[in-house]
């Protein structure tokens, strides 16, 4: 559905939302779709009736088991991989032509921002506890790791801890927390009547290359504005950083870690600095930012293709529970690429319904998973960045009543 059409449409009503579409019509991909990409899966969709129990006992007890020694085995590895990598960049501007440092240092900056990224998910896995039995060393692993990205890890920990509690819920949940129909309408503007008939809204607003725009914004700059003022997080009527003890996402026994991570990351920026005094800030441009932007872009990437597809569901405090959330998210298959990424987006089922269950279990895991879930597991093979595309244009706004809510565009 396009703006012109949406900002004509009446107010949402008391009445059910139509969804007799089969799913033989399902949206064709781009600009000019006339079907709801949801629809069939919200025809389809009825409650559960297994519970969290259930599922438990369908997972082998040994997949919950967490071995410090097994966790830290990954994390050496990857430490390792991002040295060879920083030692091998380090020789890029010396032994190589000027010609070949133009492929040479982009190869860098991508295969460094995939290595990264490895860590930030294990240290996302000690913020779940997920790491070893003893909550110092996840604490502490955590900690220095996610500092060292530049991640405030107490207090994302913390937030995403609540985002866990609530998936998927509309008022609780803590990122990509879908629009209403009538926010949406609002973030749209006033509808403006044509100068003539023939004429219609500037074809900017509809144009595929504005959606692209928004697409790279997200990932090059979603992260850090998430962090710094809540983008796609709970609206709330004050400033909400994960930076500010006093931010509504914490409680004031929580102010001491939020400061803590506070010190963390502003440690981190301090070494960058005199790093830029020693080296020169293009060298810590080249070696770290550049990286960074790239373990930022893969991290907004998987967790918006977990959270926001026209599969997902949404509910309302009448009929979200623990279990509905936990399953209300997409696997997807990111090919070599699950080895390094720590399984997170190909097990992500596993991880919402279990999030203390170690990396290195959840693979088997979701074997028991799936076959227990049937029909409810949701799996997505569209290569990864059409998917993002289908996402982004299929998945606008949730309507304002309702008690499962689906994504319309």
């Amino acid at each position: 559905m396009d703006s012109t059409a949406l900002r004509h449409r009446a107010p949402a009503t008391d009445a059910p939302e139509d969804t007799t579409v089969s799913p033989s019509s399902t949206a064709p991909t781009g600009y000019g779709r006339k079907t709801v990409a949801s629809a069939p899966y919200a025809s389809a969709w009825e409650k559960p009736n297994f519970t969290l129990n259930q599922v438990r006992a369908a997972v082998p007890a040994h997949c919950f088991k967490r071995d410090t020694a097994r966790s830290f085995h990954y994390v050496y590895a990857d430490v390792a991989m991002a040295v060879v990598l920083f030692v091998a960049a380090t020789k890029i501007d010396t032994l190589l032509p000027a010609w070949a440092g133009w492929a040479a240092w982009p190869a860098y900056w991508i295969a460094q921002g995939v290595v990264c990224t490895g860590l930030w998910i294990i240290a996302h896995e000690c913020g779940h506890q997920a790491f070893s039995e003893k909550a110092w060393i996840n604490n502490s692993t955590g900690y220095v790791l996610h500092s060292l990205l530049l991640v405030p890890y107490y207090s994302w920990k913390i937030s995403h801890g609540k985002h866990h509690k609530a998936n998927a819920h509309m008022s609780k949940d803590q990122v990509f927390v879908p629009a209403h129909r009538s926010r949406y309408v609002e973030k749209l503007g006033e509808y403006q009547e044509p100068a003539e008939h023939h004429h219609d809204e500037p074809a900017w607003k509809d144009a595929p290359i504005v959606d692209l725009l928004n697409i790279f914004g997200m990932l090059t700059v979603g992260w850090p504005l998430y962090l710094i003022h809540n983008a796609s997080g709970q609206r709330y009527p004050q400033w909400t950083s994960h930076f500010r003890p006093t931010s509504p996402i914490f409680e004031p026994k929580q102010w001491f870690q939020v400061v803590l991570s506070d010190i963390g990351v502003a440690l981190t920026i301090a070494l960058l600095c005199v790093a830029g005094h020693i080296w020169g800030s293009a060298a810590v441009i080249k070696f770290y930012v550049m990286p960074y932007l790239n373990v930022n872009a893969w991290l907004v990437l998987i967790t918006f293709l977990q959270h926001t597809d026209p599969q997902v569901p949404h509910y309302t405090d009448k009929t979200w529970d623990y279990l509905l959330g936990a399953i209300s998210t997409v696997d997807r298959d990111y090919g070599i690429l699950n080895h390094f990424f720590h399984h997170i987006a190909d097990t992500h089922v596993a991880h919402h319904i279990f999030p203390t269950m170690p990396h290195y279990h959840a693979v088997e895991a979701t074997r028991h998973i799936k076959e227990f879930l049937g029909k409810y597991y949701l799996y997505d093979n569209t290569p990864v960045f059409k998917a993002v595309w289908n996402s982004y244009t299929q998945c606008k706004f949730v309507e304002d009543k309702g008690d499962v809510l689906w994504f319309k565009h």
